[in-house]
């Protein structure tokens, strides 16, 4: 498992970084940021297009677009996860739209999202069937315990497994490892549209 850094570990390499850096470096470095803020305000507004990213940087100093442009991907390889809800999905989604704009249409990139888009959806589709199979092994086991302590036989439409504390622990290793095998593909796909993109 890869190592977690500490938000002060990396305030302290940056600290030590801008004490070595370059005014240059410094301002490349101030630029990148603005990119990652303008891809986050993107995808933070839907009523806006991937097109609009495009014009921020037409519309840039040239000697400033490499900079925003890879703060921008940055932010959208960053916004390439497993949704667990539609609001997840949509983002997921436009950062996937944001990523063939910037590379201007990219029939390369486009496919790669697509098939990365699939993978979601198939993480989205095996997730939900699987927590119903959990819910229903639950509420027939909650059923058959209740029949066996009071001797009466109890509808099963009225028993809420999730509220059973071994629900959630089987949930959320079962979740876990849904995540675990998807993640993998996932990470692949953010791997190569990374490379591909050059951050």
């Amino acid at each position: 498992m890869a190592e977690i850094r500490s938000t002060m570990d990396l305030v302290l390499e940056r600290a030590a970084r801008m004490g070595r850096a370059s005014a240059d470096e410094m301002q490349h470095e101030d630029l990148q940021r603005r990119g990652m803020q303008r891809g986050a305000e993107f995808l933070d507004k839907p009523d806006q297009k991937a097109s609009d990213l495009q014009d921020q940087l037409k519309n840039a100093p040239e000697v400033e677009r490499t900079a925003l442009r890879h703060g921008m991907l940055a932010t959208m390889l960053r916004n390439l996860f497993l949704p667990r809800d539609d609001e997840g999905k949509t983002r997921m989604e436009r950062a996937c739209r944001a990523l063939v704009a910037l590379h201007g249409g990219s029939a390369q990139i486009d496919g790669l999202c697509r098939e990365l888009q699939q993978i979601t959806g198939r993480y989205d589709e095996h997730r939900r069937q699987i927590e119903g199979q959990l819910k229903e092994q639950m509420r027939a086991q909650i059923q058959q315990a209740l029949a066996r302590e009071t001797g009466m036989q109890t509808d099963a439409n009225n028993i809420d497994p999730t509220l059973d504390p071994r629900y959630a622990q089987e949930w959320s290793h079962i979740e876990a490892e849904l995540n675990s095998q998807y993640g993998q593909a996932l990470d692949q796909y953010r791997a190569e549209l990374s490379r591909l993109s050059g951050v």
